[in-house]
């Protein structure tokens, strides 16, 4: 493979070096909340957030990038149960953002934001499967069929009591084969063929492309999930980390949500 070349290929090259699900990336440009960062020139600032935000918050940290130059965002994605571990654990880190209240909540009894987090996107359920639907799976009830290779998330994940709720809200019981620490392991052994299926966000079958199709859950049985974010009281940038917040609840914000299949909270 040809190695990328010019502005992108450096950021590739710079992002691959990173440890986790890490993305640095480095524009220029001026933005909502950029008068009170306007000295952030050559500054960094990390945000850490649920992975079903990926495609979301990588969109929106180029942008704050380009509104705020020489600034660059290092954004880490896991599921929501392990970043509230790292931020408890003193990973340094200026913004969260969980796929839920209840993970939010704990940050906050520990005294680790810096102010009450806000929320700024919804989501709900849906059933991955491979492409082309091997296993001809039709409504969730097929999800407890014998046989059937079903992957969720772990229970302490968001995603993960989404699925619980359902299954008390449809009275069917899966065996999973699998419990995931967040969205992107389920999505992985969906798209490679390892599970028959798998309950993930609707925003996750969007972002995942043709390697799996989505099923829906009927709205009267479905989850729904809010998504809080707050700067960290221990934040190194707090106007920058302000400013990132500002923009996520903006209008920019509610535009690259909206387009990524994200609610309004």
């Amino acid at each position: 493979m040809s190695r990328p070349s010019g502005r992108r290929g450096a950021v590739r090259r710079r992002a691959a070096g990173v440890l986790g699900a890490v993305v640095v990336a480095t524009l220029t440009a001026c933005s909502p909340g950029a008068d009170e960062a306007a000295d952030a020139a050559g500054r960094g600032l990390t945000v850490l957030a649920a992975a079903s935000l990926q495609s979301a918050f990588t969109e929106l940290g180029e942008q704050f990038e380009a509104a705020n130059p020489g600034t660059t965002v290092r954004l880490g994605f896991a599921g929501s149960a392990d970043l509230v571990a790292q931020v408890q654990q003193g990973a340094p880190a200026d913004v969260v953002a969980t796929a839920d209240d209840a993970s939010m909540a704990r940050l906050a009894d520990d005294g680790l934001l810096a102010g009450p987090a806000r929320p700024f996107a919804g989501n709900t359920m849906m059933i991955a499967v491979p492409a082309g639907n091997p296993a001809g799976i039709a409504a969730f009830e097929d999800l407890g069929r014998a046989g059937t290779a079903v992957v969720v998330c772990a229970p302490q994940v968001p995603c993960g009591a989404a699925a619980q709720r359902i299954q008390a809200s449809t009275g069917v019981t899966l065996a999973p084969v699998s419990e995931e620490g967040s969205v992107a392991g389920v999505l992985g052994k969906v798209s490679t063929g390892q599970a028959d299926a798998g309950v993930v966000y609707r925003t996750d079958v969007a972002a995942a492309g043709p390697a799996v199709q989505g099923i829906a859950i009927p709205e009267a049985v479905n989850a729904t999930t809010t998504y809080p974010i707050a700067v960290l009281a221990d934040s190194a940038e707090p106007a920058l980390a302000r400013a990132f917040a500002d923009l996520v609840l903006g209008e920019a914000g509610r535009q690259v949500l909206r387009d990524a299949g994200f609610t309004a909270p």
